[in-house]
């Protein structure tokens, strides 16, 4: 019974180490001087390969390779052939999931203003800045023109994403309307209609505790004008509290934005503010295939190509 016991350990040791072999230094060389030229990988970054590691593919092997430049690392999957003269770049793509579906999962929607249909199989989020020129004239493409023509098929959400090292009073203004959305969907879009439409009259303020002054006003206007707690309206706007605003941006980083606007439409990220024949396109193709029928478009002039407002650096 000893004996066997070893006799397995043995051969358990062997094919653990067919398994983790690296691989010969001469392939390995070969291998890294093949990245750092394709790559044009920097002299200063360290380049490492895995131990190989048996693949799905014949005559392959999988063998990982690290880049390090110190500060930051990346490692990258490739098949390399068993006869050290080839080597293939993996990308995996799970056909088992809809990656528009799972991107959707990621962002929190939970208590947002809605305008369109709320019970639509298409949904429009779109990352968001009050101050941004060019998401002022997505605002206005989308709203009242693409919302007219799919209001009854798609919910429109804005997620807020201030690009505050560019724009001083972004991030006030989406605080702002969000102390109006927790009291009134109406009054929140109100408000997101006149500043997109009206973002000069807050930029002629003198300085910016006039800029906020002047927003904060316009907000006690939409309250009072739809019935609101105004007490409580008022206490918001003071308080500031911009955790929700943080939390906003965080998710869209993680969700690779980077400039406004960015929309993404059941998951199919659109960056800019495209011409309206291109935002239909978008919202067609998800339409047909959320088994939803495409409505009817006017005839209109071409537009021309937006960009979208970077961040500073």
């Amino acid at each position: 019974m000893t004996l066997f016991r070893r006799s397995i350990l043995v051969l358990l040791l062997i094919c653990l180490g067919c398994s983790a072999q690296s691989a010969p230094p001469d392939v390995a060389k070969r291998v890294e001087n093949q990245v750092r030229a394709y790559y044009k990988i920097p002299a200063d970054v360290k380049i490492t390969m895995s131990p190989l590691k048996v693949s799905e593919f014949p005559n392959y092997d999988t063998v990982s390779i690290t880049l390090d430049g110190g500060d930051k690392k990346q490692t990258y999957d490739f098949l390399l052939s068993k006869d050290g003269k080839t080597l293939i770049r993996m990308t995996k793509l799970d056909l088992s999931k809809d990656p528009y579906a799972e991107l959707m999962k990621k962002i929190d929607t939970g208590g947002r203003p809605t305008r369109g249909n709320k019970d639509a199989k298409v949904v429009a989020v779109n990352y968001d800045d009050f101050e941004c020129p060019f998401c002022s004239r997505m605002h206005q493409t989308l709203f009242p023109e693409i919302l007219k023509e799919y209001g009854d098929r798609v919910v429109f959400i804005y997620k807020d994403f201030p690009l505050s090292e560019i724009h001083p009073w972004a991030s006030h203004a989406a605080v702002d309307a969000n102390c109006l959305g927790s009291q009134n969907n109406d009054a929140y879009w109100e408000f997101a209609d006149y500043i997109h439409s009206n973002q000069k009259e807050i930029n002629s303020e003198k300085n910016r505790d006039g800029q906020f002054a002047a927003l904060d006003k316009l907000v006690l206007l939409q309250g009072v004008k739809h019935g609101l707690d105004v007490p409580k309206l008022q206490a918001c706007i003071k308080a500031q509290n911009d955790d929700a605003v943080k939390a906003s941006v965080r998710e869209g980083q993680l969700l690779n934005v980077s400039a406004t606007p960015t929309l993404f439409v059941n998951g199919q990220q659109v960056d800019g503010a495209l011409p309206i024949e291109e935002l239909r396109a978008v919202l067609d193709r998800a339409l047909e295939q959320a088994g939803v029928p495409v409505p009817t478009h006017p005839t209109a002039a071409p537009a021309p190509v937006e960009s979208k407002q970077q961040p500073s650096k």
